[in-house]
């Protein structure tokens, strides 16, 4: 069982909050600000998990779920996250949030301008190519014949495998691999995002989109 915090109580973040409840772990969802606003909302569409501030969900996690609108990402203390696994499950939908030029600076993925932002967290980009709405749906018991592919990938192996450990928990066949910016294979707009593979398919596809892609065995 892990600490999982959970940034965001919309509906993604409530329901990878079920999942990881399904999965066994403690859960602890926060919202930007008092924790009152929020307790009925997590009470509803998630419940069994706890409702705390982001500190202090942050500080006593053993990994951290960001599952905010992209902008609200620099309200973020960074100081909070360093050293912690922090899985980006943000999209980023231009025709609908514009461009957020302000935000990307440059950068080609949500997991660079997170990685920017958190500059000492170990920063996973995972959760974010499955809809709300298939994460029960979707999930299997390990062996079932049509068990669902997802990828983690980060710049930090380990946290990687941490990540695909843990999601694989939700009822999923979890490939880790790296670099980091593999994020944007798994983004808006790509095969992966776009799709419903089985777990071989997500490795090769991870495989041929990357020179450098190292996958874990």
């Amino acid at each position: 069982m892990s600490r999982i915090a959970i940034l965001g109580v919309g509906k993604v973040g409530t329901a990878i909050a079920r999942a990881a409840l399904a999965g066994g772990h403690e859960v602890t969802l926060a919202g930007s600000g008092s924790p009152e606003p929020v307790q009925f909302i997590v009470e509803v569409m998630a419940p069994g998990a706890h409702v705390d501030t982001a500190a202090n969900a942050v500080a006593e996690s053993d990994l951290v779920i960001l599952a905010i609108p992209l902008p609200k990402l620099e309200s973020l203390d960074p100081v909070m996250f360093e050293g912690r696994i922090v899985v980006d499950a943000m999209n980023h939908w231009e025709p609908t949030d514009g461009g957020l030029p302000e935000v990307f600076g440059g950068s080609s993925s949500t997991s660079a301008v997170v990685a920017g932002q958190l500059t000492g967290a170990r920063v996973v980009k995972a959760l974010n190519h499955i809809g709300y709405h298939e994460m029960e749906a979707d999930a299997r018991l390990i062996g079932a014949p049509d068990r669902r592919g997802l990828a983690a990938v980060s710049d930090d192996p380990a946290a990687a495998e941490v990540v695909a450990d843990i999601v694989t928990s939700f009822g999923f066949d979890v490939t880790a691999a790296s670099p980091l910016a593999l994020g944007v294979e798994l983004e808006p707009g790509s095969e992966i995002f776009g799709g419903r593979f089985e777990d071989a398919e997500i490795r090769a596809r991870i495989a041929a989109a990357h020179e450098d892609a190292r996958i874990a065995a």
